[in-house]
């Protein structure tokens, strides 16, 4: 034998069951590298990882050996340790966390590493755990004197790499055993620039009304009609529309036409993790969970007090907080996280998404009644293929705000050029419009636009080699059929969706975008080996 070996035996729960093993495994020159008992119901199993020595006898030879002892009742040879099942369930969860994590123990070696961590620090080719931070080369290692008995919390940090300068808050808190003595230390950085991101998110785009919407087309003037009717009242409204169509848009406008005197506020329910979603919209109590403020801090419904609060991608939302809104859109009333205490709020609420509602309820993936509490008053924006005639204002609305902004002199789009902005089919709608228009004025050289100026991204996709073209498709082919494989493996292993996600390494939403995208059943196959 040469390879190690791991080994399940259910045995009898008798004293001396783990000698006897012990002086079978001995005479047969065998080392024991770890053992584990472990007790289910009324079965006792021992799991074994055997090291063979040099006088070790053949590998069927030994498990003969091992299944002539009367307290053996069954053996297998299995994969993975109990101990190793768990190690790598904790390293995927860790690695999910959108925060950088590492911990030391009491010598300053490093236990621990998520992904982001890796990321942030430059350490990502190298074998990490064990080694000392001190011989890391890290700029800063505060960690080690949290070892000392002071902890930090959101102190500002800076690292560059390369040519690139990162900025992380970074807190360091103390690990401590039941007796109280240090045995540890964990750190957590957060990148300035998510930050940044999460905060754009929940901040929008400055409002605009009905007057500063651009085009005539019947589609688009039924719609800004009905919008202009509903706006006055204080109902739920429901924006329906492809990605691009310019549906916060039509939320700022309804916010401004109603006459409210509060805020508007506009928040992304895709682009905040599930737990910084819920303390955005509700609000939280001084600790509540840890980083929280002392004085707590008021969420969105609160602020919003007397105005609109802008829900896009409401079918995003997890299904927790989807109970939680529901409550708050039937009484009015909220709980901030952390508290018991009922606060009454009043705020105007729209929603927004570009998915089937209908569908996902049928799916079991967004609630029945919420969605018949927030589809009130639905209002379905036309993508751009059905409002072809706006195009020509559009564009020259677009192409005087490029001007504007870069400073470019005015040049006029040919009748080539309009010509081939209405053959286009615009997958991506008013933004994608917006970017080709763009793209033409900085492109363009002449006294006018040509349409040989107007490119489409498949057209921009032509600028590789022809040398480049096969590689470059047969990689895209390539990628697109692992992912395919990866995301089936994961949902026959998962019992969940979200939990597919874990196994993967990317957000619930970015896997519930992979699948509308393939085409793939939704359904999760798995059991309880989901994570083995």
């Amino acid at each position: 034998m040469t390879s190690n070996i791991k080994l399940k035996l259910q045995v009898v729960d008798r004293v001396g069951v783990l000698a006897e093993i012990a002086a079978v495994l001995a005479e047969d020159d065998v080392n024991v590298l770890s053992m584990e008992m472990e007790k289910k119901d009324s079965a006792t199993f021992v799991y074994l990882e055997l090291e063979p020595g040099p006088h070790s006898p053949a590998e069927g030879r030994l498990l003969e050996a091992l299944q002539s002892l009367p307290v053996l009742q069954s053996l297998q040879l299995i994969p993975t340790m109990p101990q190793e099942r768990r190690e790598r369930r904790f390293q995927v969860v860790l690695d999910s966390v959108s925060d950088g994590i590492l911990s030391v123990n009491e010598e300053g070696e490093l236990t621990t590493i998520n992904r982001v961590a890796r990321k942030m620090l430059g350490l990502d080719e190298q074998p990490l755990v064990g080694r000392n931070l001190r011989d890391l080369a890290l700029p800063d290692t505060s960690l080690l004197t949290c070892l000392e008995g002071r902890s930090y919390q959101n102190v500002k940090r800076s690292l560059v790499r390369g040519q690139r300068r990162f900025q992380y808050l970074a807190s360091g808190e103390l690990i401590r055993d039941s007796k109280q003595r240090i045995v540890g230390a964990v750190e957590v950085l957060r990148d300035l620039r998510d930050l940044r991101e999460a905060a754009s998110a929940v901040a929008g785009e400055p409002q605009v009304t009905f007057s500063d919407m651009v085009g005539q087309s019947p589609a688009l003037r039924r719609a800004i009609a009905f919008a202009e009717k509903i706006a006055p009242t204080d109902g739920v409204v429901s924006i329906r529309g492809e990605s691009g169509t310019g549906k916060e848009l039509f939320a700022s406008a309804i916010h401004v036409a109603s006459g409210c005197t509060g805020p508007f506020l506009p928040v992304n329910c895709a682009a905040l993790p599930e737990t910084l979603l819920e303390s955005e919209l509700f609000g939280y109590v001084g600790g509540a969970f840890s980083g929280a403020k002392k004085e707590g801090r008021a969420g969105l419904f609160e602020a919003a007090r007397g105005g609109t609060i802008f829900l896009d991608e409401i079918a995003e939302m997890p299904a927790t907080l989807q109970a939680k809104m529901l409550r708050v859109m039937q009484d009015g009333k909220l709980r901030r996280v952390g508290s018991n205490e009922e606060i009454r709020v009043n705020a105007r609420v729209i929603t927004a998404t570009n998915r089937d509602l209908e569908q996902l309820v049928r799916q079991g993936l967004f609630r029945e009644d919420l969605f018949y509490r927030v589809n009130l008053f639905p209002l379905h924006i036309p993508p751009l293929r059905e409002r072809l005639e706006d195009i020509p204002l559009l564009a020259e609305h677009f192409l005087f705000q490029v001007n504007s902004r870069l400073g470019l002199r005015a040049r006029p789009l040919t009748p080539a050029a309009f010509a081939k902005l209405k053959g286009h089919h615009w997958p991506g709608n008013v933004r994608e419009l917006r970017n080709v228009i763009e793209r033409a004025a900085i492109l363009s050289g002449r006294e006018e636009i040509g349409a040989e100026c107007i490119r489409f991204s498949f057209e921009l996709e032509g600028t590789f080699s022809r040398g480049d073209d096969s590689l470059r498709e047969s990689l895209a082919r390539q990628v697109e059929a692992l992912e395919r494989r990866l995301i089936a493996e994961a949902l026959q292993h998962a019992r969940s969706k979200r939990q597919a996600a874990l196994l993967l390494g990317m957000s619930h939403t970015a896997l519930l975008k992979k699948l509308k995208k393939y085409q793939m059943e939704t359904r999760p196959t798995g059991g309880t080996k989901s994570f083995q």
